[in-house]
């Protein structure tokens, strides 16, 4: 597959796309390296958070596949453009839910970090959508 375009928005949305997808990776990373064990942690934490390992290597071979597709200007690169979209999307919203619920934006708790996951996690999935849509 040989890589044709030359829109230069194809290539930053593509370079989001792998950014995103090498962020998550880092993350999972470092986070089963940690020992999560600050006293202000929710109940269940570990459990909570650990089974997302799944859900996110998914999103980030669709993040991947998406940039490469779009990048050879091929149509399923929209496709897996708005797929992203949509893991971002109810990935970022239940991050929200969880967050808020448990006190995790409080800044002694990591809140400006986990505003920040949140908010570019939420960012791409309103980028992806008004790209593809």
């Amino acid at each position: 597959m040989t890589i044709v375009t030359a829109d230069a928005i194809t290539w930053i949305i593509a370079g989001l796309e792998v950014l995103a997808a090498l962020g998550i990776a880092a993350f999972w990373f470092t986070w089963f390296r940690e020992p999560h064990d600050e006293p202000w942690l929710p109940d269940g934490y570990v459990d909570h958070e650990s089974p997302f390992v799944f859900s996110d290597t998914m999103l980030s071979i669709v993040l991947v596949a998406g940039a490469v597709l779009q990048l050879a200007e091929q149509p399923a690169g929209r496709s897996l453009g708005l797929i992203a979209a949509g893991m971002l999307a109810f990935l970022g919203v239940l991050d929200l839910a969880y967050f808020k619920r448990t006190g995790m934006f409080a800044r002694e708790r990591g809140g400006v970090a986990n505003a920040g996951v949140v908010a570019g996690v939420l960012a791409l999935a309103v980028i992806l959508v008004v790209r593809f849509v």
